[in-house]
């Protein structure tokens, strides 16, 4: 028989917060940290606007020689790590170091150490190269510096999935401590890729939201004139346990994750196959898993990037697999508030399904102004919603056609 598990521990860095609870509170007061570029000079770029995260240190959390080599996507991930660490109230000791793992992905890595000693190495030659570049711009680095600042020796890996990355870490976090191989999971996902070549990119696509007046309200998800993304960055981490360990320490637990599923579109690069297909195969996966009726679902916290195409495709299947029951449930992306946070965003997201279980409140969805006759659904606009939250989805996608999806449930 599968062993339950629980989540008895959150953090986050974002650009509306650098705790967890600072980030959930600025979800539901519907604050955006959205605004101008100031990492580099943003007046080549036709659109010059983005969500940063300022001012953050991991201070004396960490030892200083460790910080020197993080990058800054590695830098989020420590803290928001330690903080759902401490958050949880779980120590980590000799006796339970091994049963104790580290699951925590990123989409991109350490792209600005490399793109930095690139500088370096034709500006000053290969001697001036560090020996521990390679071991630390790579994608599992952060899962690799979480492990050493917390003792966690157990099973260790970072998933990549692209924009899915943070839903399927959690996934595998819930999977590896259902078959026993782990009582608890330090999981999530960390990102930082506003730089140049991301954003030259992005604009290239024409993908990127427009507004550069008015940036906070530029995303808009499921609106009619939604017109693309906003770029973020940051981290949450989560402590996944066991039900049992959980209980016998005496721990607070913010819910349970009942259901994971991932697929792939096998399909595009980067479009999603306009009938929804690999994101419905994610989602009737994680309900089976779960063992739940769709119909018991209460919240939904979609991908909801505020491209036309992501936008319409998940509210066609969010209605494919739960028919009317689609038309009840509460649906918001904080993607307006966070910005698209990227291997980050289903981390950050699922953040959003555990609090709403904690407080019984949903963040809404910002900017909602003109509704999509395609995307008829109930998008919680503008304002957060005070409603009952027993059982709430999140579902991720990303480049190379990943797909994830997550389902958590309130415990009795």
């Amino acid at each position: 028989m599968s062993r339950r598990v629980v989540v008895t521990g959150v953090g986050a860095v974002t650009a509306v917060g650098h705790t967890a609870e600072e980030t959930w509170q600025a979800m539901l007061a519907g604050r955006s940290g959205i605004g101008p570029i100031t990492l580099f000079d943003p007046e080549p770029y036709p659109v010059r606007i983005q969500a940063e995260v300022k001012g953050y240190e991991l201070g004396s959390r960490v030892d200083p020689k460790q910080q020197r080599y993080m990058n800054r996507s590695v830098t989020f991930g420590v803290g928001a790590a330690l903080d759902a660490l401490a958050d949880s109230g779980l120590e980590i000791t000799e006796e339970n170091a091994d049963m104790v793992g580290v699951i925590f992905g990123s989409g991109a890595g350490g792209t600005d150490m490399i793109l930095e000693h690139q500088r370096i190495l034709e500006e000053k030659g290969p001697r001036r190269i560090t020996p521990f570049l390679v071991a630390n711009f790579i994608p599992d680095a952060a899962s690799g510096h979480i492990a050493i600042a917390t003792g966690a020796r157990g099973p260790n890996l970072a998933p990549v999935a692209a924009c899915a990355t943070g839903a399927a870490a959690i996934g595998e976090a819930f999977e590896t401590i259902r078959r026993g191989d782990a009582d608890a999971i330090i999981t999530g996902s960390s990102e930082a890729v506003l730089l140049p070549i991301y954003h030259a990119t992005w604009c290239s696509m024409r993908a990127l939201a427009s507004d550069n007046e008015h940036p906070e309200r530029a995303l808009k998800p499921f609106d009619l004139n939604r017109d693309g993304f906003v770029a973020g960055e940051g981290a949450c981490g989560m402590v996944l346990e066991e039900y049992e360990h959980a209980k016998a320490r005496g721990a607070r637990i913010y819910c349970e994750v009942i259901g994971y599923g991932a697929s792939n579109d096998a399909y595009d690069m980067i479009a999603l196959h306009e009938t929804g297909r690999g994101l419905k195969r994610a989602v009737v996966a994680a309900i089976r898993k779960a063992g739940i009726d769709p119909a018991e679902i209460d919240y939904i916290n979609p991908h909801g990037s505020g491209t036309p195409l992501n936008d319409r495709v998940e509210t066609l299947v969010f209605k494919d697999v739960m028919g009317e029951a689609a038309y009840r449930a509460a649906i918001s992306s904080v993607k307006p508030i966070t910005g698209h946070c990227m291997g980050a965003s289903g981390s950050v997201e699922a953040l959003a399904c555990v609090m709403a279980i904690r407080d019984q409140k949903v963040a809404p969805t910002i900017n909602y102004t003109t509704p999509d006759p395609e995307c008829d659904l109930d998008y919680v606009p503008n304002v957060a919603r005070e409603m009952p939250v027993r059982v709430a989805m999140t579902t991720s996608v990303g480049l190379g056609g990943h797909n994830a999806c997550l389902i958590f449930r309130k415990v009795d």
